[in-house]
């Protein structure tokens, strides 16, 4: 008795904080918190708010004792106390009350229980969405984020607990930063040691989702259950709700610890679950920071430039997809820059092309041709994200862009900006050339100018027409197809696929408007441009079938969008001296090049005569392309361009009626009011400084004047032109009646010539003949003019440093006129 009255009275001097918190716990944990005694304690602790410090000390000690006792079912009676005196109380001194609260929790995540570590976890969550009137400048959560990171790890050997405690973990996370956000110091969950956790953590269990497509699209609303069962779904919206929280200032330390994950697990190769991320990521941040991520993956791009090319293929094609996004929006100061690194890794691409193809010279091995098909497949993702790039930009940004690439492009006379192809060589130069322009013509895909002089001013023509990109049948495709992509404004080009006789033009529906003042100046300031293109395209040997057919509708193409009156007889001209290239055929090509020429000429006047519809003029054109079909179909395009064709020996004994003649068509259009002198005034290409410094063929040779210093060796094809020497020779010869009638004829034929001919051909002409007077003048002034020796000596530079050589006198050679 005396014993039990000693209890009673120390129990009666115990606080009353301790007497309600020990009154909450039956003696059985299995009947659970006792209610009514916890409406007790709920009523203490608001009556009096300065004791809840001490109520929470006093719980996380029995808890910390219960833990170690494993009395598990204490526990949980402990916290659900806990979850209901933080749901009731919302005063200033619940701070320290919260400490305790943290203490407990951590308490339970360190222990080794996953019952215990969901219990935590389920308490914190509520914790985190309780709003506090005033901001915590003492507390921080860096022990919360290592540890909820290391549940979303958990390998336990039960799959269902795994995921019980992965989804904990995740619901922790997700508690972290809904709770940092809201509270005023929320910078410090973005530092970098925090995010170095959290996001890997999320990423990891992103992985484990059998449908990767269910997340590549905006942010969806998945179910309940499916939310909690899921540990990849719940990760996915954390995730989603981590990079919408962030802002201008935590943006990339949200997002570099995602190239990290991809690079230690390598996901970039193959690639699906980092394209899927990355769309999550610019669906679910801001559109005003979308610039930041694609710098990022720039920046990343620029750090794996050494890796394998499939990894950068890999990354070039989540940088397409953040930009597809992207360019959807603002996409900020970063155009210019994406094409720039992009244009780099081109380069890059194409030197270690052809390091591995040096490399390998002489032994054939499939890895090295591996190696080479995977390094075309960086340069595809390359060009492909360009092009798509592009397209989607506002035109005044894509003309920008077009001039950008286009001053990359390596070709004669280019500026410092161009790509540095010196250590490359001619192949690596040429891969370049084909890989830019290849970029050039998807960003030109779709581009409307108003006026033609937008789309093709002369920085952007001038290099685009260069003979520097005539040497290779591809790239004279890419550069005429670029053309069609600027100069067709109708969207006509799809009508005119495919080099054939159209018998009814009308059948066609052909779009066009009337050709503007602006559209007349620019062919008049850069019409010899395009025509002296077409003209030295179709001299070329390498010609294919596409080439002829991309030729016609370039012709096909001027002729709907910027002729006029004058154009059309320029373009006459033109297609009359494509047929003499076939006809005398002084640059030596194989027949089927003179055939397809021939071909090309008749498909693109049976087009123009219909569609400027001179009746007499399409009579002259049907009736040749009908003998043609009679007697020489191999000079139409649906027989030259068949797989097995009977080509002719030779052409010089064809008959006038297979060919278009220049006084049959002036005759046809002169009764239609057109102003035909010009016709008669053969058509002369321009002559450029590329012409005579490029290692191609002279334009010279073009314009047929020739010198030759030594006789050739292949006389096969040359016209005899000597004559027999006879007596009614002679008499001519002495004839001076004759020679002054040649003379007349000469000054008559010169003198219709400046009056008929067009400046710029007069110019291109004349421009010729001075020109190669000047070559051979400084050819024979640098054989023969040297300067003369001197007793002072000559000064000679030998590795940096000027030395003297003196020469005696008496070795000197005068001249003899010098010497007495």
């Amino acid at each position: 008795m005396g014993r039990k009255g000693v209890c009673c009275c120390c129990a009666a001097l115990r606080p009353r904080y301790k007497r309600l918190v020990d009154n909450i716990f039956p003696e059985d944990p299995k009947d659970g918190l006792v209610k009514a005694d916890m409406e007790k304690l709920t009523f203490y602790a608001v009556s009096a708010p300065e004791k809840l410090d001490r109520i929470g000390a006093y719980l996380a000690e029995r808890l910390s004792r219960d833990v170690i006792r494993h009395r598990y079912g204490y526990v949980l009676i402990a916290m659900e106390a806990l979850d209901q005196l933080l749901m009731a109380c919302h005063s200033q001194s619940i701070k320290p009350f919260v400490e305790s609260f943290l203490h407990m929790v951590a308490k339970l995540l360190e222990s080794g229980e996953p019952k215990l570590q969901v219990l935590g976890t389920n308490s914190f969550v509520k914790f985190a969405n309780i709003e506090e009137d005033t901001p915590s400048y003492h507390r921080r959560y860096d022990f919360f984020v290592s540890r909820f990171s290391a549940m979303c790890h958990s390998c336990d050997h039960d799959p269902e607990t795994q995921t019980e405690i992965r989804i904990a973990g995740i619901r922790g996370i997700q508690g972290v930063v809904r709770k940092t956000v809201n509270d005023e110091l929320r910078a410090t969950i973005w530092e970098p040691q925090h995010m170095d956790k959290i996001v890997p953590s999320l990423l990891f269990n992103m992985q484990k989702i059998d449908d990767i497509d269910s997340r590549v699209g905006p942010p969806s609303s998945p179910t309940g259950g499916e939310k909690e069962e899921n540990p990849a779904v719940l990760a996915e919206n954390c995730f989603r709700e981590l990079l919408g929280r962030a802002t201008y200032g935590n943006m990339n330390n949200a997002v570099r610890p995602v190239f990290a994950h991809l690079d230690h697990h390598r996901l970039w190769d193959p690639n699906e679950f980092a394209v899927s991320c990355f769309k999550i990521i610019m669906y679910s941040i801001q559109a005003q920071y979308s610039h930041h991520v694609i710098q990022e993956i720039l920046g990343h791009l620029d750090v794996r430039k050494r890796d394998s090319p499939r990894v950068r293929a890999g990354i070039i094609q989540v940088l397409l997809e953040a930009v597809a996004i992207a360019a959807k929006g603002s996409i900020g100061p970063t155009v210019l820059e994406v094409f720039n690194t992009l244009l780099k890794h081109l380069r890059i691409s194409v030197d270690f092309e052809l390091g591995d193809r040096r490399s390998s010279a002489g032994s054939a091995t499939f890895s090295t041709s591996s190696k080479e098909s995977d390094e075309r497949i960086v340069q595809n993702a390359i060009i492909q994200t360009i092009g798509f790039f592009g397209s989607n930009l506002p035109d005044y940004q894509r003309s920008e862009i077009m001039m950008f690439i286009m001053g990359k492009v390596p070709v004669f006379g280019a500026t410092s900006q161009s790509l540095d192809t010196s250590h490359l060589g001619d192949l690596g130069t040429r891969r370049i050339q084909i890989m830019l322009l290849r970029s050039l013509l998807m960003v030109t895909s779709g581009y409307k100018a108003t006026t033609i002089t937008n789309a093709l001013p002369p920085p952007f023509l001038d290099p685009l027409l260069s003979p520097s990109l005539m040497e290779d049948s591809e790239l004279r495709q890419l550069v005429l197809e670029i053309l069609h992509n600027l100069i067709d404004r109708h969207d006509n080009r799809a009508k005119l696929r495919g080099i054939r006789i159209i018998p009814d033009v009308s059948d066609l529906k052909i779009k066009r408007d009337k050709i503007s003042r602006q559209d007349v100046s620019f062919m008049k300031k850069h019409g010899q441009q395009l025509y002296r293109h077409i003209y030295l395209g179709c001299k070329e040997e390498d010609n294919v079938q596409k080439n002829f057919e991309l030729l016609f509708t370039s012709l096909a193409l001027t002729t709907i969008e910027l002729a006029n009156e004058e154009v059309v007889i320029d373009l006459i001209r033109l297609a009359i001296a494509l047929q003499d290239i076939a006809i005398i055929n002084e640059d030596n090509l194989p027949m089927f090049n003179r055939c397809g020429v021939m071909a090309l000429v008749a498909a693109y006047l049976n087009f123009l005569s219909q569609m400027i519809a001179v009746p007499a003029f399409c009579q002259h054109v049907s009736k040749v392309i009908e003998t043609r079909s009679l007697e020489a179909s191999y000079f139409l395009p649906e027989t030259i361009f068949k797989d097995k064709c009977n080509l002719p020996k030779s052409l010089e004994k064809h008959e006038k009626d297979l060919f278009f003649l220049t006084n049959k068509i002036a005759e046809s259009l002169g009764g239609s009011g057109y102003s035909v002198e010009r016709l008669s005034v053969p058509y002369v290409p321009q002559v450029t400084d590329e012409d005579r410094l490029s290692r191609r063929k002279s334009i010279v040779d073009t314009v047929s004047i020739q010198v030759d210093i030594l006789p050739g060796n292949n006389t096969e094809d040359k016209i005899d032109n000597t004559e027999e020497i006879t007596f009614e020779a002679l008499k001519k010869a002495i004839d001076n009646n004759g020679l002054e009638e040649q003379e007349k004829e000469k000054r008559r034929l010169v003198i219709e010539k400046f009056q008929k001919a067009p400046f710029e051909e007069i110019a291109a002409q004349c421009e010729t003949k001075a020109n190669l007077l000047h070559d051979r003048l400084a050819q024979i002034l640098e054989l023969t003019i040297r300067p003369p020796p001197s007793p002072s000596g000559t000064m000679t530079i030998t590795a940096g440093h000027a030395h003297y050589q003196s020469v005696p006198v008496y070795e000197m050679k005068f001249p003899d006129l010098c010497v007495y």
